[in-house]
């Protein structure tokens, strides 16, 4: 196990519906971080921005992205993980994956669809929340939307660390900043938000505000507003059991079952 985890937030422009040109974007983005990270972050969509019109960027898992994503993890020894529209058995789906330099692979389909979008339309659900662990960190991968529905993400499973990836527009970037921060306090966990900036195909604009909290809600990274950077923190697991035994929070915590 490891006690420390580096990771790098990804918050840049997206292109709009163009996978190829995303990747190559990305991929330049990527080559440039130093060694020693262990996972890198991309924002909601990468390849795409958020579209309602899957079927013009829509891949398989054994697509373009995905055999690029392997092949990246693999060259620069780094977990990579952000979402893209995937197709399978007839449906869209949302898909966060998380794709490691050993080749395994993890993915999270997007539980809560922005029926002010339309998504819920053209968008399959996702039904299942997922905890991977990874180098001796257990990790829950969420999907913008997804912020806004805090059981969903309550912390039942003890774990380490959540991260959420978005296209959340600047009008309501209040809301993500302040439930990003919730969320760490309330699960005791690290939370991680990376969003993107610039205008998407439907001029909705992006103001990033990505961010890293601790599990006391201090923020501990320096991204600054709309700007387009790759910033570096530093998670430590020493920090999350200190707290936990200290305050001792999450052993306060209902017991509920989850409808689906």
């Amino acid at each position: 196990m490891s006690n420390a985890l580096k990771v790098a937030l990804i918050q840049t422009d997206l292109v709009w519906e163009n996978p190829e040109e995303n990747r190559r974007l990305l991929n330049d983005k990527i080559d440039t971080i130093s060694t020693g990270v262990d996972l890198v972050v991309l924002p909601e969509m990468f390849t795409s921005g958020f579209t309602m019109n899957p079927t013009s960027v829509a891949e398989t898992m054994d697509g373009k992205t995905l055999k690029w994503l392997k092949t990246k993890a693999k060259e620069k020894q780094v977990a990579i993980m952000g979402s893209l529209v995937i197709s399978e058995n007839n449906n869209f789906y949302n898909r966060m994956v998380c794709v490691e330099p050993s080749g395994n692979m993890t993915h999270y389909d997007k539980r809560h669809t922005f029926t002010l979008a339309g998504e819920h339309e053209v968008y399959s659900a996702g039904t299942e929340k997922v905890i991977f662990n990874y180098k001796g960190w257990k990790i829950c991968p969420l999907v913008c939307y997804d912020l806004r529905f805090p059981v969903w993400a309550r912390n039942v499973e003890d774990y380490d660390l959540l991260i959420y990836v978005a296209n959340w527009p600047k009008i309501r970037i209040d809301a993500w900043d302040a439930l990003l921060k919730a969320r760490a306090i309330e699960n005791m966990v690290y939370c991680i938000g990376v969003n993107r900036v610039g205008l998407d195909g439907n001029q909705y604009e992006y103001s990033g505000h990505s961010a890293a909290y601790d599990v006391l809600g201090k923020r501990i990274d320096t991204i600054s507003e709309s700007e387009i950077a790759t910033e570096i923190v530093t998670l430590e697991k020493d920090s999350i059991e200190k707290y936990r035994k200290k305050l001792n929070f999450l052993n306060d915590r209902d017991d509920f079952n989850l409808l689906m």
